[in-house]
C-alpha cells in the first residue's frame, strides 16, 4: 500500500477511502439523473411535437437550446468551481436544473420550452466539471483516469436506462408528468449531495495526506500549464482539445437527440419499440465509457505519458465511430443498423471518457475545472449544432442518411484534430 513521503501511515487513509466511495457513488447517481433529464425531450419527441405543433426544424432548435446555454455557462462555472469548490457549485446547479425540469412539464409554447431548456443547460453545466475536480482533489494524478472514466460513464448509463424508464412514464402518465417526476428526483439527489459530500479541506484530511495526493502535481508542471483564460486561448493543445471535443459530442448528441425518432421514422418501429431498442446502443455506450478510463489507466501503467494514454484510444475510437456511422446510414436491415449504431456509441462514449480524463492530467488540480470548461465549450458547440443541423437536414431531405454521412466525416476529422492538434509538454503534461 502506498505511503506518503515522510509519514508513518498508509495512504489513502480509511477516512479518505470512505469519502472516495461516497463521492463516486453520488457522482454516478447525479450523472445518471442528469442524462435522464437531458434525454426526456428526445424520448418525448413525437408526443411533444404533436402537442405543441412543432416542425422538425423547430424540434431541432429545441433539442439544441440546452447545449447552447450549457456551453455559454462553461467557462464562468469552471472558474467558480476552481474558486469555491465543487460541493457548493454543484449543489446550486442540481437545484436549478431540477427546478427547470419540473417547469418544462408546464410549458405551453415553444418559447417557454426554450427558456426551460436553457435553464436546464445552465443548471447542468457544473456536473462534469465538478466531478473531474472531485477526482483531482481526492485521487493522485496517476490514478485519476479510472474514477473520471467511472463517473463519466453515467453520461452513457443515463441514456441507456432512459429509454425504458422514460418511455414507461410517457406511456403511463404523458410527457408533462414525465418531466415533473424526474425533476423531483433531481431535488432528492441535490439534498444527498449537500448533506453527504465534503471537499478534502472540509473533511478533516490532514496536510500530509493532501500532499501525498498531489505529490505528482509538481510545481514545474504547474508552471508549464496554461494560466487562466487568456493563456488558454493562446495554447495550441487547449484549442486542440476544445475543437476535438466538438466532434466527440456532436456524434454522441446526434444519437442522444435523434436515435428514438430515427428508429421510429427511418426503421419503422413503433414509439414503444423505439424506446426499448434505443436502450441497446446506449447500453453499449455505457460500457464504452467505462472502458475509456480503464484503457487510459492501462496505457499509463505501461509507461505511456498521461496525455498520450488518453489520446491514443480516443483517436482509434473516433475512427471506429465514423466507420460504423457511415455504414449504418446505408445498411438495409434494422437489426444491422442497431448493431452498427451500438458499436458507434460504444466507441464514441469511450472517446468522450478519454477526453475528460485528458484534461484532468493536462494541468494542475487548481485549474482542472477551468481547462475542462474550455474543452467543454467546444463540446457544447457540437451538442448545439448536432440536433439542430440534423433536424434541418431531415426536414429538407426527408432522410436521415445525409445527416449520418456528415456525422461520419466529422468523426474522422475529430480523430485527426486530436492526433495532430494536441502535444505533450516536457515531462508528462500536454
Amino acid at each position: 500500500m502506498p505511503h506518503g513521503p515522510g509519514t508513518a501511515g498508509p495512504y489513502p487513509s480509511p477516512r479518505a477511502r470512505r469519502m472516495r466511495v461516497v463521492a463516486l457513488t453520488l457522482l454516478m447517481v447525479a450523472g445518471t439523473v442528469n442524462y435522464l433529464d437531458r434525454s426526456a425531450l428526445s424520448i418525448g419527441n413525437s408526443s411533444i411535437r404533436a402537442s405543441l405543433h412543432l416542425s422538425d426544424a423547430e424540434m431541432g432548435l429545441l433539442l439544441s437550446a440546452f447545449a447552447v446555454a450549457y456551453g455559454v455557462a462553461q467557462l464562468p462555472v469552471g472558474m467558480l468551481i476552481d474558486r469555491f469548490g465543487p460541493r457548493r457549485v454543484m449543489t446550486m446547479g442540481l437545484m436549478l436544473w431540477s427546478a427547470a425540469q419540473v417547469a418544462a412539464g408546464f410549458v405551453g409554447s415553444l418559447g417557454q420550452f426554450l427558456v426551460a431548456r436553457g435553464a436546464l443547460g445552465i443548471g447542468e453545466s457544473p456536473m462534469y466539471l465538478a466531478g473531474t475536480k472531485v477526482c483531482s482533489n481526492w485521487f493522485p494524478r496517476p490514478a485519476r483516469a479510472f474514477p473520471i472514466g467511472l463517473f463519466n460513464a453515467s453520461s452513457a448509463l443515463g441514456p441507456a436506462i432512459a429509454p425504458p424508464v422514460l418511455t414507461a412514464l410517457l406511456v403511463a402518465f404523458g410527457w408533462r408528468s414525465m418531466f415533473v417526476i424526474i425533476g423531483v428526483a433531481g431535488v432528492l439527489v441535490a439534498v444527498f449531495w449537500a448533506v453527504l459530500y465534503r471537499d478534502p479541506d472540509r473533511y478533516g484530511i490532514g496536510n500530509e495526506e493532501r500532499r501525498w495526493i498531489h505529490a505528482e502535481d509538481s510545481p514545474a508542471d504547474e508552471a508549464a500549464a496554461p494560466q487562466g483564460w487568456s493563456a488558454l486561448f493562446r495554447d495550441r493543445t487547449s484549442w486542440g482539445m476544445a475543437c476535438g471535443f466538438v466532434g466527440v459530442i456532436y456524434l454522441t448528441w446526434l444519437y442522444g437527440a435523434w436515435l428514438p425518432d430515427y428508429l421510429h421514422r427511418a426503421r419503422h418501429l413503433s414509439v414503444a419499440q423505439s424506446g426499448v431498442w434505443t436502450a441497446v446502443p446506449q447500453g453499449c455506450g455505457f460500457l464504452g465509457a467505462l472502458l475509456g478510463g480503464l484503457a487510459s489507466r492501462s496505457l499509463a501503467r505501461r509507461g505511456v505519458p498521461p496525455v498520450a494514454s488518453c489520446r491514443l484510444p480516443l483517436v482509434l475510437a473516433m475512427l471506429l465511430t465514423g466507420g460504423c456511422t457511415a455504414w449504418a446510414s446505408v445498411v438495409h436491415g434494422t437489426g444491422a443498423a442497431v448493431l452498427l449504431v451500438s458499436v458507434a456509441l460504444f466507441a464514441g462514449s469511450l472517446a468522450s471518457s478519454c477526453g475528460w480524463a485528458m484534461a484532468a492530467v493536462a494541468t494542475s488540480p487548481d485549474k482542472v475545472a477551468t481547462l475542462e470548461a474550455f474543452q467543454n465549450v467546444g463540446g457544447s458547440v457540437g451538442g448545439a449544432v448536432a440536433p439542430a443541423l440534423t433536424g434541418w437536414i431531415v426536414g429538407a431531405t426527408g432522410s436521415f442518411t445525409p445527416a449520418l454521412l456528415l456525422a461520419a466525416g466529422i468523426a474522422v476529422l475529430t480523430a485527426a484534430i486530436y492526433q495532430f492538434g494536441t502535444r505533450d509538454r516536457a515531462g508528462t503534461r500536454v
